[in-house]
């Protein structure tokens, strides 16, 4: 009989040990997480700023067609280099000009069956660092031969410094936007916490065809640079 109330006192032990598990605080289990930081507001800022261009580059080629490819070839080459004397001549540095495109392809019959000779050109671009020497520099390269013509690409040379400018505005308007939503979100707006370029966009060259005449202005006029930015800001 001991022995019996003794096994039913164990297994009654036993029961209550795990109901006093099922029933425990959870407090007591665990220490308590850690809070969540504040949420923040991110927004997306946008700056712009003008420029006027004081320099172009243009791409002059030629085309030539011989029965083979290294008459092609040879062809094009030389008229390049008259191209290129012209455009020294006319005042463009050596350190500004660069071979842009050499190329060679077959002529085929009008059955698309055979090779009856080749067509070979080549392009040599120039930066012209004075916009006023652009129309001479053009009319130059035409008169040399060059019988295809791109461009022009407009450039400012404080163009870094315009993109610099149009970030800080970027920067500006997003901080006056987020102060918009935090009081609207009855929020005190807080410090920034992360910002993130968006990139830019810079003025993208334009190109024509090959020059109809050798009368050539060119016009500034003026280049838009954009820069936008994504800010994050802390509140409060």
């Amino acid at each position: 009989m001991k022995l019996a109330r003794l096994a039913l006192l164990a297994a009654g032990g036993v029961t209550i040990a795990a109901f006093a598990g099922v029933f425990q605080p959870s407090g007591a289990r665990s220490a308590p997480a850690a809070d969540a930081p504040s949420g923040g507001i991110t927004v997306l800022g946008t700056g712009s700023t003008n420029v006027t261009p004081d320099r172009a580059s243009f791409a002059f080629g030629t085309v030539s067609q011989a029965a083979t490819a290294n008459a092609a070839l040879a062809a094009s080459s030389q008229s390049v280099a008259r191209v290129i004397a012209a455009l020294k001549k006319a005042g463009v540095a050596q350190a500004d000009l660069q071979t842009s495109d050499v190329s060679l392809s077959p002529r085929m019959n009008d059955n698309g069956n055979e090779i009856v000779g080749y067509t070979a050109s080549n392009t040599v671009t120039a930066t012209i660092r004075k916009l006023g020497d652009a129309g001479d520099v053009v009319d130059a390269a035409v008169g040399a031969g060059a019988n295809q013509v791109y461009g022009p690409n407009l450039l400012a040379s404080d163009q870094d410094a315009a993109y610099r400018n149009a970030l800080k505005e970027a920067v500006a308007q997003a901080r006056t936007k987020a102060e918009t939503l935090a009081a609207a979100s009855n929020s005190t707006l807080g410090k920034i916490t992360a910002i993130v370029e968006g990139g830019g966009s810079m003025p993208m060259p334009m190109a024509v065809g090959a020059a109809k005449d050798s009368s050539v202005p060119i016009e500034p006029g003026t280049q838009q640079i954009e820069a936008t930015v994504t800010v994050t800001f802390a509140l409060g």
